[in-house]
């Protein structure tokens, strides 16, 4: 029991004492905002919802904590396409970033979910395919972070 109840002790007073870090990195470090400002040009690939509003959220991140962006994009395959559409719910989310965020939509996954062009909602544009944006915006010096 005694043994126990130090377990439980140790354990409350790490969680108590620990840093924001357990729950979350709720703000950057200067050094971390000076190494992210030297180049201002981001990439995201995502496949679903969870991760394309997570893109976007990771947006606010970087501006709240000082970070300049010159350039982001959310480049998007997969299942998630056929959410993308106009009337949807993340045309509603999306309307926070529409001139901020770049967001370009696999052609392949729109054939593959029955998507066109024209039921993609206003600020979303197709590319020939996501391997190819994403080489393609790499070969153009973005950081890159593929979910």
């Amino acid at each position: 029991m005694k043994r126990i109840f130090q377990t439980l002790v140790i354990f409350i007073a790490v969680i108590t004492l620990s840093n924001q870090s357990v729950f979350g990195q709720a703000k950057l470090d200067a050094e971390t905002v000076n190494d992210l400002n030297k180049k201002g040009q981001y990439a995201i690939g995502v496949s679903d919802e969870r991760h394309f509003k997570g893109a976007l959220s990771m947006y606010d991140f970087l501006v709240e904590n000082g970070v300049e962006i010159s350039d982001y994009e959310i480049v998007v395959k997969g299942k998630v396409v056929s959410d993308l559409v106009k009337g949807s719910e993340l045309e509603t989310y999306f309307q926070k970033y529409k001139n901020k965020v770049r967001v370009s939509v696999c052609s392949v996954a729109m054939k593959k979910r029955d998507v066109s062009a024209d039921d993609l909602f206003d600020g979303l544009e197709p590319v020939p395919t996501y391997s190819i944006r994403i080489l393609q915006l790499q070969a153009n010096d973005y950081n890159t972070l593929i979910y």
